[in-house]
């Protein structure tokens, strides 16, 4: 699975082990106010929302089903009662994109959000613990890097009949590694930090420390990979299920629709068009979000002083 990984500027000592939480509040407006100057990020969470209220609420335009089939309209052209036309099997492509789009945004969003979990727990942990934990840590990290994972994938997803929910899983099992080394690195200095220090000096338990001293201070650098992940999970389910290997039938997600519509692209151009301009839309969406959070969290950065421009 390609995964994104972005390296952040290393985060600021608070100075305490607690921040108040006018300096949160602080950081927080100046955060917002630099990422609401970045036009391009604007743009992204505009196209972002309306995707999503379209997954949501888009079913509710037409009363067919992805699952309905209509015998009197096989590979009918958009129009009429059927807005994006139907497939060779009078399936609604309408309602078909409605819900693949929804399904692969929950597997993407899923996805992302445990790989980072995950990632999270296992880099801060090595990073803090050092020694024998750390070494077997990145041996095992570097191992799972070299092992052709998308072809694993591809054989655990077809062996489990392609059930959304294996996949999700399989996805996170080979989806944490690249992150949780970045995760390591950034940690290893945070660890020598007066506040972490401070906090061994009255007793704190390890994981306690990890958990609200370490990985809170890691806050930026998780969100925006947060947000890129979802874009690299797509791309992922995408590909698995347009090679057959992901969500199978009768469930559907765009990766499926882009398989279907391959064979009838000069035919019927609206089953591959559809899918594949959401998929673009989507990634383009999360990939603005995912630059915009990067340009607000890093002091360095023109973007946001700017409105967008270098």
């Amino acid at each position: 699975m390609a995964t994104t990984v972005t390296s952040l500027p290393e985060p600021l000592d608070p100075g305490t082990t607690n921040p108040g939480p006018t300096a949160r509040a602080g950081g927080g407006r100046l955060y917002l106010r630099r990422f609401a100057r970045n036009r391009s990020a604007l743009f992204g969470v505009a196209l972002l929302v309306l995707l999503v209220l379209f997954s949501v609420c888009g079913g509710y335009l037409t009363h067919f089903s992805y699952t309905d089939v209509d015998f009197t309209a096989l590979t009918q052209p958009p129009g009429g009662t059927h807005y994006f036309g139907t497939n060779q099997g009078g399936n609604d492509v309408y309602a078909e994109a409605v819900h693949g789009l929804q399904r692969s945004l929950v597997i993407a969003v899923s996805v992302s959000a445990l790989t980072i979990v995950l990632a999270a727990v296992i880099g801060a942990g090595a990073a803090y613990f050092g020694g024998h934990v750390e070494r077997l840590t990145l041996t095992v990290i570097h191992f799972l890097l070299v092992v052709p994972s998308f072809l694993i994938l591809a054989l655990v997803s077809h062996h489990l009949a392609g059930d959304w929910r294996v996949l999700i899983l399989v996805l996170t099992v080979f989806g944490w590694m690249s992150t949780a080394r970045v995760i390591w690195s950034v940690s290893t200095s945070l660890r020598e930090r007066d506040y972490v220090l401070a906090a061994e000096f009255m007793g704190v338990r390890p994981w306690r420390i990890i958990l609200r001293h370490i990985i809170p201070n890691l806050g930026s650098l998780l969100i925006v990979n947060l947000t890129l992940g979802v874009v690299a999970t797509v791309l992922s389910e995408t590909a698995l299920s347009f090679l057959g290997f992901g969500v199978q039938t009768p469930d559907v997600s765009l990766g499926t629709m882009l398989a279907d519509g391959s064979g009838t692209i000069t035919t019927a151009p609206w089953l591959f068009g559809y899918p594949a301009a959401l998929v673009v839309l989507l990634t383009l969406s999360m990939t603005l979000v995912g630059d915009g959070l990067r340009d607000a969290f890093d002091p360095h950065s023109t973007t946001g002083a700017r409105g967008g421009r270098r």
